[in-house]
């Protein structure tokens, strides 16, 4: 299993990149394997300001639909649209071309809140 050390996780398999004060968001490779094939994916929160741990979309794979949740607080400023035609990506690259969100931080103090990739490993039993 694939958890790069580099990137910091959620309990709910959602991976986070910070960039300075944007975050980029996607699920993790545990989170794509248990789903199975991913048939869709829905963001209809774009340009909103959410919470964390609010919902901020759905990915839809052939056995389930399970929420997504955002692992920081801050304003969704960009969806990755090649996901709406090849949402197999989050299965062939989670870390990479399957990255669903970008963000911008409200609360750059809850990245700490996040776990290491030690801790991830240790959720997800690896």
């Amino acid at each position: 299993m694939n958890i790069p050390q580099e990137l910091k996780y959620t309990k709910d398999h959602e991976w986070v990149k910070i960039e300075g004060d944007t975050a980029i968001i996607g699920v993790t490779d545990f989170a794509q394997g248990e789903l199975g094939d991913i048939v869709y994916v829905e963001v209809e929160t774009l340009d909103e300001t959410l919470e964390k741990e609010e919902v901020f979309g759905t990915v839809e794979a052939v056995k389930t639909v399970s929420d997504l949740y955002m692992p920081l607080s801050g304003e969704i400023i960009e969806f990755n649209d090649s996901l709406e035609d090849e949402p197999e990506k989050v299965n062939e690259d989670p870390y990479g071309d399957g990255w669903m969100i970008k963000i911008k931080l409200s609360d750059a103090s809850e990245v700490d809140d996040l776990l290491s990739a030690d801790e991830y490993k240790e959720v997800v039993g690896s």
